[in-house]
């Protein structure tokens, strides 16, 4: 059980419609998901995970059961509602296009809010706003929008006692499915077989290395929200990168 008692009112209902959503991957070779087994206002009840040790075998299931997700896809970037990441809104508006979805729901008004907060200087947003213009030419390949966890750190992936992997507090959306293994690599914790395992039930597009920084950016700029400074300097770090 979680609760939450100043949660929005749709807070936990967008977390039971994300984890159901990611759920029906799970026939297909897709992660395990709790079941959601009552959702209110102000609390979610799902089913309870036995967890267990993560190891090198939990990395390689993990690796080809995310690729299974991701290529079960999604009907467009975003959702048909909006969510949250963490605590804070996630704008999910359809889009046929991923880099000006980027763009405009998951760069701009996260850097907004970092700038309010004090989290990164004015002068950010020239940089920013360069990059954004460059998104066509900086996303590589164009590919189908992916079905991504959304929030995929360490923390949100449990493994069970049998060493099955299992996805948590997702903010799931329509995505790109180079930004979950994105965040995956910004935070850590799982081993190079994971990744490999990956490349090898969903090969990446050409130059996806290069790629990582760009959608690094996303996570940093919410971190930067919500945690301060120091995230929002590596944010316009990554970001100069692209604009140099």
């Amino acid at each position: 059980m979680k609760s939450r008692v100043d949660a929005p009112p749709d807070f936990f209902a967008a977390e039971a419609a994300g984890l159901r959503w990611l759920a029906e991957a799970t026939p297909h070779g897709g992660p395990r998901v709790p079941t959601v087994i009552d959702v209110s206002e102000h609390a979610i009840e799902m089913e309870r995970v036995a967890t267990g040790p993560w190891s090198p075998h939990a990395d390689d299931v993990f690796g080809r059961a995310l690729a299974a997700m991701h290529t079960l896809g999604a009907s467009s970037f975003g959702a048909p509602a909006n969510g949250y990441i963490g605590p804070l809104p996630l704008d999910n508006t359809p889009s046929d296009d991923w880099p000006s979805f980027y763009a405009t729901r998951r760069i701009e008004p996260y850097l907004r809010d970092a700038i309010d907060g004090g989290s990164m200087p004015a002068s950010a947003v020239s940089t920013f706003d360069r990059l954004c213009a460059r998104l066509d030419d900086l996303a590589g390949p164009t590919e189908p929008p992916a079905r991504i966890h959304g929030d995929l750190w360490r923390g949100n992936v449990l493994a069970d006692t049998e060493a099955n992997p299992w996805v948590i507090d997702p903010a799931a959306h329509g995505g790109h499915r180079e930004t979950d293994l994105a965040m995956m690599r910004l935070f850590g914790g799982f081993g190079p077989r994971c990744y490999a395992a990956y490349e090898e039930a969903s090969p990446l597009a050409a130059d996806h290395e290069d790629r990582v920084a760009l959608h690094q950016l996303h996570p940093l700029l919410v971190h930067a929200v919500l945690f301060g400074s120091s995230y929002g300097a590596d944010a316009l770090r990554l970001a100069r990168r692209y604009v140099s």
